[in-house]
């Protein structure tokens, strides 16, 4: 790995970590509906001026499913999923939470794949689930009303993420990446664009002060658009392996950006529920920090 090739891994990082801080920013002005409407909107708008910049079209034909199935599983349903969460789970949690997307991989692989897990990955499950049930049941803010519900919410996205890179590994893999990101956002946007027709939003968007407008500006454009063309970069130039480590680096940003900006507090149980879940999923995935230092 390369100088430029780790400076985009570690941007990736601090993008898709301050993503849940520019929900927990920006959601009870908007809500969940019209936050990620608008998320999803402003990265697809993004992604087509830069197809247009690169003067590359979106193939549709015989992909519109695809976009679609992608757009519900790995775009709308899990960003709603998150933007319900942030309205009570801490930014610090949520990103932690994030990490466990691998474990629903490997399990929705397992079922509908028929790829059993290797007895490394089992332990991997195995010492996820302590590092999440650490995290549950010892913090604080599991206390407050509806935090199991939101708890639940994240894991349901992140299943939906392991659903999602299932479907593509079955279904998806003669698309190009770039246009798997374009399509999605499209998807996305097609599902979520009549629901907040039919859903008002949280407050009129004429009467927002700045910081849920920026905020939902950032997520759209920096956390979601730039986050996608650095992530498929990354997969072009080291390859998915690799590429994934960003798994492993975005908690440390999403715990930084809580705590520096909105003040979030980190106990013993957050680190070590942390540091088990990002045990899990090395295990899980088979990543090797000894071969990653090896390419840097």
């Amino acid at each position: 790995m390369n100088a430029a090739s780790l400076a985009r891994l570690l941007l990736l990082a601090a993008l898709w970590g301050a993503s849940f801080l520019f929900m927990r920013v920006a959601v009870p002005a908007f809500g969940p509906i019209w936050l990620m409407g608008f998320r999803v909107g402003i990265a697809a708008l993004f992604l087509a001026l830069m197809a247009a910049w690169w003067r590359r079209g979106l193939p549709l034909a015989g992909n519109a499913r695809h976009y679609l199935m992608l757009g519900l599983f790995n775009t709308a349903f899990p960003f709603l999923c998150y933007a319900f969460a942030a309205k009570t789970l801490s930014a610090s949690l949520m990103s932690i939470l994030n990490a466990t997307a691998p474990f629903w991989g490997t399990l929705v692989a397992a079922l509908w794949l028929r790829v059993l897990p290797a007895r490394k990955a089992w332990l991997g499950l195995a010492v996820g689930v302590a590092g999440v049930a650490t995290l549950v049941g010892l913090d604080r803010i599991t206390t407050k009303p509806g935090a199991g519900i939101a708890i639940a919410a994240c894991l349901l996205a992140t299943l939906c993420y392991g659903v999602a890179s299932t479907y593509s590994k079955r279904h998806a893999q003669g698309i190009a990446p770039f246009d798997v990101a374009h399509g999605s956002m499209w998807g996305g946007s097609v599902l979520l664009f009549p629901l907040m027709v039919m859903l008002p939003s949280a407050h009129p968007v004429v009467e927002m002060a700045w910081q849920p407008l920026l905020a939902v500006l950032l997520l759209g454009v920096f956390c979601t658009g730039i986050a996608y063309l650095l992530y498929f970069r990354l997969i072009r130039d080291l390859g998915p392996a690799s590429a994934l480590t960003v798994t492993f680096l975005i908690p440390v940003f999403g715990v930084l950006w809580g705590v520096l900006l909105l003040g979030e507090s980190v106990g013993l149980n957050t680190l070590v529920g942390a540091l088990l879940v990002l045990l899990g999923t090395a295990l899980v995935t088979g990543f090797s920090p000894r071969a990653l230092l090896k390419r840097v």
